[in-house]
């Protein structure tokens, strides 16, 4: 057997498209290792989103060219989103590098590694997914939890965003094959699932018969849908052993009243909503494409608040976008503020090569970037902690998902709505359901204790 390191970068996707290329190099006798250095093949899985994603990356393979040179032998790939991308950079920066494959053809991957191990250096990039997508092989790295695609690429042109360029166009799994993937997980005793897509709530648009390819590219709900998330779901809800079912990420004009009433509705189904909304002033989610308003985004929150009280809402958000004032970035903070989200991942808005906001003459000057962004994780630790705090001695349901980073005394988990949950309990707890009273709230975790011990 062979040894196998892939550094994972960026979002779930990568983490789930680095599962399956463990399951295809299983095949050609890889078995996955932690220790880079012990590694005989070396595979990055590349994020060209973010920009310290990206930064970590290429100090990474710089680091690695001297490993190259001690030892021949060692092959290196590199995939994801910076390979579809700039494969011809990568080829002329990096001459050491030996294989260079896209996010569309990961099911080749065996054949690639095999070329390589002849001392042929590979670059094979798809510029499409495959009209059927094939079923991958995979290797979890994960006892209670897992990542299941469900929906590839994205039909939305938004400016700052490269992920249709790299990823494609929507492309859903069939439900059929979905579902045998989710039984066998509850045959192994998952108990969690996550449905994964770039544009997740548009799933299942595009198997129905009256979809429009022409329509879709501007994102658009076809009338009276055969197959939809909401559909997927109520599927996956029958399936035994599964106790949880969450979906990430989605877009706000696809958080259709099914879907709501669907999760509202569904005991397995978390109360739990992951849908960026990006930037809090209309004339910014304007140039940024996004097509709904911060009106209707507030709509769509209360909808989902009246339905379930407790629903977790969680958003992204771009500050310093191309054009972006003072005032409209306090409209963003102002937002947060109304809506008091249950997190925020945030981000300053970095240019990305091919997309039309990079060109754009009114760039914001990086300190100025840097000190909007401080000012807005300032107020969404703000509104996090009041949040946090509100749990405090409540009874939340956890699954437990193994031992604490931070504490190797402590067991953690997640409650319904994805908040982090650290508590002292035994070992053959891991991978069970288990009731905990909050006792202490922190705005990046709770802490409390095991109930009917």
């Amino acid at each position: 057997m062979k040894r196998v390191y892939i550094e994972t970068l960026g979002c779930q996707m990568n983490k789930a498209d680095s599962e399956h290329m463990l399951g295809l190099l299983n095949e050609i006798n890889y078995i996955p290792i932690e220790d880079i250095k012990k590694a005989d093949l070396v595979i990055f899985n590349t994020c060209t989103i973010r920009e310290a994603a990206n930064e970590r990356f290429y100090g990474h393979l710089g680091k690695l060219r001297k490993e190259k040179e001690a030892n021949p032998k060692l092959l290196l790939g590199v995939g994801g989103c910076v390979s579809q991308d700039k494969r011809e950079y990568l080829q002329s920066r990096f001459p050491y590098i030996d294989i260079v494959f896209g996010t569309n053809n990961i099911h080749r991957l065996p054949e690639l590694v095999k070329k390589a191990e002849k001392g042929e250096k590979v670059c094979e990039i798809f510029e499409e997914l495959p009209f059927e997508l094939p079923e991958l092989p995979i290797i979890r790295q994960t006892k209670a939890t897992a990542w299941v695609n469900v929906i590839l690429g994205c039909n939305f042109n938004c400016t700052y965003c490269i992920v249709p360029n790299v990823r494609g166009r929507e492309i859903s799994r069939k439900p059929e094959d979905i579902l045998k993937e989710i039984q066998r997980l509850g045959e192994e005793g998952f108990k969690e699932v996550t449905l994964l897509g770039q544009n997740v709530t548009a799933y299942g648009y595009d198997l129905s018969s009256n979809y429009s390819k022409e329509k879709a590219t501007f994102g658009y709900i076809p009338d009276d849908p055969e197959y939809s998330l909401a559909k997927l779901i109520r599927l996956v809800h029958n399936v035994n052993g599964i106790e949880r079912i969450r979906f990430i990420t989605g877009h706000p004009f696809h958080v259709t009243d099914e879907l709501i009433d669907t999760i509202a509705e569904l005991p397995k189904a978390c109360e739990y909503f992951l849908v960026p909304m990006q930037s809090g002033d209309d004339t910014v989610l304007k140039r940024m494409a996004r097509v709904y308003t911060v009106e209707k985004y507030k709509q769509m929150t209360e909808k989902i608040r009246k339905k379930m009280a407790d629903a977790a809402i969680v958003s992204d958000f771009i500050v310093g976008f191309p054009g972006e004032t003072e005032e409209q970035f306090m409209n963003t903070i102002k937002a947060v503020q109304d809506i008091q989200f249950d997190a925020c991942n945030t981000a300053a808005y970095s240019p990305r090569k091919n997309t039309p906001a990079a060109e754009w003459k009114e760039q914001i000057p990086e300190e100025e970037k840097n000190a909007r962004l401080r000012y807005l994780n300032s107020v969404v630790n703000e509104v996090l902690e009041k949040k946090n705090k509100n749990l405090l001695n409540t009874n939340q349901e956890i699954l437990v998902e193994g031992k604490s980073t931070r504490n190797e005394n402590r067991l953690t988990g997640k409650t319904r709505g994805n908040r982090v949950v650290n508590f002292e309990g035994e070992n053959k707890l891991i991978g069970k359901l288990v009731n905990i009273k909050i006792t202490q709230a922190k705005s990046w975790a709770l802490f409390g204790e095991l109930i009917n011990k």
